[in-house]
């Protein structure tokens, strides 16, 4: 049988694909914008599903949405007004090439990638606290735009130290290869490989040996600690010559005392990996501490980084483009976007198909993708529909609730905390839940993870007696101006909406403010009551 060049049997590939294998390029020249194409082929399948779309959004409410998916906040009240007003044709695009290029960019996709990778609570008990630096890479790769498959290998091989790598990631499953070759799996080939830790796939075409196989990648790995910073700990991961994972067959089989056979490291449904032999002699140098760690003789870890990125793995860039669509559309075009399996189908195969050629051809380029997306009509439509939270044809816009961050940096914009005191040169990222305190706690988590949204008692706790009031509260801020009377009480409940709900209000809105307002009623309450109102919560 014809292999491809990581071994991969030509026919397994095709059928794991159900389509075309992936070329390497793609001729553009006059082709059609990549925007067009997912308009195309969506439209198409609402006509064959018999499904009408919802209408356009209005430009309030296109504001709000694409502000919250690139740059993680909500506009201020001068971006809201000078959008709104403006009477430019491409107005939209332009906001999109503006928001790409914004410093607040980096940091939000850092936001959502370290969700990604290391979730609310990532297991081992100094990943949850200790990622500042890896943080502070991760916002490095996309200030750069580095090209996804080149930070992801990085990430992959974890070279340097966890002050300024990606190290973190792998010392959370310090010891554990299993569950560390569990997430990689998901993470960046959308394959779920839990089943077979345990027995044989019912399923799919991976055994379980193909799991033991993969995990011996990583089996070799510990995590050193080299140096002290400050009060915390930094890591380095090192990588012996020696020492196998061991397979003993299904669970079900297994006989008390048996270790098991050694297992040589395999790509998945490829080969097993070329090792050159250690000699008879060969004793291992054990990791000393507060010392960088000597590299392998062979490095197995870093022949797994550079396999897992390959430009013709078949699923490596079919698994982010997914996962992208799905950050920005609310579902992956395979949903859920970690299975991307053939028992699994796609919503749209061929789109798929052309977005990820697409990808490849502009080098793994995860903002032109971005930039794409957003600037379809598919995502530009009104999130009025049927109720689902993320609709499965796409035929109107996801709804979502604001992460902890994103929530309270909008609370700073809206209220004019941040504006205040940006002017003062204070710390306004004082508000900004980095790692734990109750914001995480009661916001962290908001949904089950299908689009349900899962707010509680908690949360309106923290609403009525968090530090929220301290914001609203600054002098000179929105409060302030709502509350000047000498100001017209219109332009007052104009600029309450404007600067929290990002639109003008309704005539019955405007009605019910002016008379509280001109009841003597606090304009701390008022804007309050915007900030915590269920329209502030979601992103539109």
């Amino acid at each position: 049988m014809s292999r491809s060049r990581t071994g991969w049997p030509i026919r397994t590939w095709a059928v794991l694909l159900g389509s075309t294998l992936l070329p390497c390029t793609v001729s553009h020249g006059a082709d059609t914008p990549v925007r067009e194409t997912v308009d195309a082929d969506i439209k198409a399948a609402w006509a064959r599903e018999k499904i009408k779309p919802a209408k356009p959004a209005s430009d309030a409410e296109f504001l709000r949405r694409v502000s919250l998916d690139l740059v993680g906040v909500t506009p201020d009240y001068e971006d809201t007004v000078a959008f709104l007003d403006s009477q430019d044709a491409v107005k939209r695009e332009k906001l999109i090439d503006r928001l790409l290029a914004d410093p607040r960019f980096a940091r939000h996709q850092a936001d959502v990638w370290d969700m990604v990778l290391f979730g609310r609570n990532p297991p081992g008990e100094s990943a949850a606290d200790r990622r500042e630096g890896f943080q502070i890479w991760l916002k490095s790769r996309f200030e750069k735009n580095v090209p996804y498959n080149e930070w992801a290998r990085e990430l992959l091989k974890a070279e340097g130290t966890s002050a300024d790598s990606g190290v973190m990631y792998y010392v959370q499953y310090r010891s554990a290869p299993e569950d560390a070759i569990e997430a990689i799996a998901q993470t960046f080939l959308g394959v779920q490989l839990q089943c077979t830790r345990c027995h044989d796939h019912p399923f799919e075409a991976w055994k379980q040996r193909e799991f033991y196989g993969m995990a011996a990648f990583l089996a070799r790995l510990d995590v050193v600690t080299v140096a002290q910073k400050g009060n915390t700990p930094v890591y380095a991961i090192g990588e012996r010559n020696s020492g196998d994972i061991r397979f003993t067959g299904a669970v079900k089989d297994a006989k008390p005392g048996d270790k098991g056979e050694p297992v040589k490291p395999k790509f998945l449904l490829g080969n097993e990996l070329a090792e050159p032999t250690l000699p008879k002699d060969f004793k291992e140098e054990r990791f000393a501490a507060n010392k960088m760690p000597p590299k392998p003789k062979s490095s197995r870890k870093d022949a797994l980084a550079d396999w897992i990125t390959k430009t013709d793995n078949p699923y490596f860039a079919r698994a982010v483009v997914n996962r992208v669509w799905a950050q920005y559309m609310g579902r992956g075009i395979v949903h859920p976007v970690d299975n991307l399996s053939v028992s699994n189908a796609a919503s749209h195969p061929a789109l798929l198909d052309t977005l990820t050629k697409e990808f490849v051809a502009r080098k793994f380029d995860l903002k032109w993708l971005m930039r794409e997306l957003v600037n379809s009509k598919t995502y530009q439509l009104s999130g009025a529909g049927n109720g689902e939270p993320t609709p499965a044809w796409f035929q109107h816009a996801r709804s979502r609730p604001l992460s902890a961050e994103e929530l309270v940096e909008s609370w700073q914009i809206a209220s004019g905390f941040l504006a205040v005191e940006a002017t003062k040169k204070a710390d306004a990222d004082r508000f900004r839940p980095l790692g734990g305190g109750y914001l995480i706690q009661f916001f962290g988590t908001p949904t089950t993870g299908t689009g349900d949204f899962q707010g509680g008692i908690r949360e309106h706790l923290y609403l009525n007696n968090g530090p929220l009031g301290q914001m609203i509260g600054v002098k000179g801020g929105l409060a302030e101006f709502v509350g000047d009377t000498k100001k017209p009480v219109a332009d007052r409940v104009e600029r309450l909406y404007l600067s929290t709900l990002n639109r003008r209000p309704a005539a019955a809105e405007t009605k019910k403010f002016t008379a509280f307002l001109n009841d003597n009623g606090s304009a701390a309450d008022a804007v309050w009551v915007l900030l915590t109102c269920a329209e502030f919560r979601f992103n539109h």
